[in-house]
Formats: C-alpha cells, structure tokens, sequence
C-alpha cells in the first residue's frame, strides 16, 4: 500500500460544515462532505484534532487553526489565511452580479438576485446537481411568466468565494426557467452587502 502525504506546496480549501461533541464534516476544496471523529484525516491530509459543538481544530501540512461552524480557511505549507466569509464581486456589462459557486459541493454560476425570496432552479439544474427536489414541498411559485410549480428544498451547503452557509433555503421551479440559478435573499440575508459602483461585497454575518 502506498501512502501519500500533502505536496509541500499545495493549499487546502477546508470549511467546517457541522460540528458535534468529538465529530466535524468537513468540506475540502469543495469535495464530499466528509464525517470525521477525533484523530482521523480526510483522503487530502486534513486530521480533525478536536472539536464541540461551538468549534474545530484541524491540522494540514504543519498548520493548525480553529474554525467555527460554518468558516472556511485556506492552509497551506507557507501560508494559513483565515476567512472571516467574504467575497467581491464585478458587474458584468448589463450590471448584473454573477458569482461562480457550489451546491452541495457541485459547482453552479448564480445571478445575484435581491428580489427572489430563495435560491432558485430550474428543475434540470436540480437534477444535474442530485437534488430531490420532488421529496421537497410543493408550492405555488410567482415568476416573471406567470405562477409555477416549485418545490421548497434545504441545500445542505452553498458556497460563493470565502462564504459557506448550511441548510440555505432554495425553491426548484418546474420548467425551463430560471435560465441560471438565482442567488436570492436565503442566502444574502445571511451576509452583509455593501455595494460600490461596479463591485458588490458580501460579507458573512452568520
């Protein structure tokens, strides 16, 4: 059997996602969410040295950190910056804020979009993205065409930038429509914004 260590010069991406007395899930560089007990290590090197149900320490190539619930970090041999949760994003040419993100670990393009109540999809999107949109419950949803059939689901994690959020309220939207995942106020609510001309900051408030 061949082991292999962390290269000296790769850095993780590590959130925790849920923390217990003695367990975390952690998420690294946006992979499977991964249950570990005290003293174990993920398939990357990452060994989870303690945790409650308030906090974690883990250990990658050398360096320690303290995480709460929900917090990120990027660790490294030569560096180990902490993410307080926070992202910058650019107005595209039509000033809509787009943002590249991951559901549930699965990457996914957002539009930012104040006026929507939840993340929203299309059901083709829940499908590419494994959501059982159908276990969820069934609504009536008022879009820009008219009322449609959506369907209220919890995502386990979202993640845009530095921000990871659990249990993030969406509505999956039968149809063809959105044509792309909106980022709506389940999530936003969750940070602060701070608009400046042409950028748009988030910052995590919890």
């Amino acid at each position: 059997m061949l082991l292999l260590a962390p290269l000296c010069g790769h850095a993780a991406d590590i959130a925790v996602t849920a923390l217990f007395n003695g367990k975390a899930v952690l998420v690294v560089d946006n992979g499977k969410p991964r249950t570990l007990s005290i003293g174990q290590s993920t398939p990357e090197g990452v060994k989870l040295l303690s945790a409650s149900s308030e906090s974690a320490v883990i250990e990658y190539s050398g360096k320690r950190e303290t995480l709460l619930l929900g917090q990120g970090t990027r660790l490294g041999s030569s560096v180990a910056v902490s993410s307080a949760g926070q992202v910058t994003l650019t107005a595209d040419s039509r000033g809509h804020f787009v943002a590249n993100g991951w559901i549930n670990g699965n990457t996914i393009r957002f539009l930012v979009d104040t006026g929507a109540t939840t993340i929203a999809l299309s059901t083709s999107e829940a499908r590419r993205l494994g959501i059982n949109y159908l276990a969820g419950s069934r609504q009536a949803g008022r879009t820009a065409s008219g009322i449609v059939t959506a369907y209220a689901v919890k995502l386990d994690t979202v993640r845009i930038g530095d921000i990871t959020l659990m249990n993030v309220d969406a509505h999956v939207l039968e149809g063809d429509g959105p044509p792309q995942a909106l980022l709506g106020m389940s999530f936003l609510n969750r940070t602060a914004m701070m608009r400046d001309g042409d950028t748009l900051k988030l910052t995590r408030r919890f």
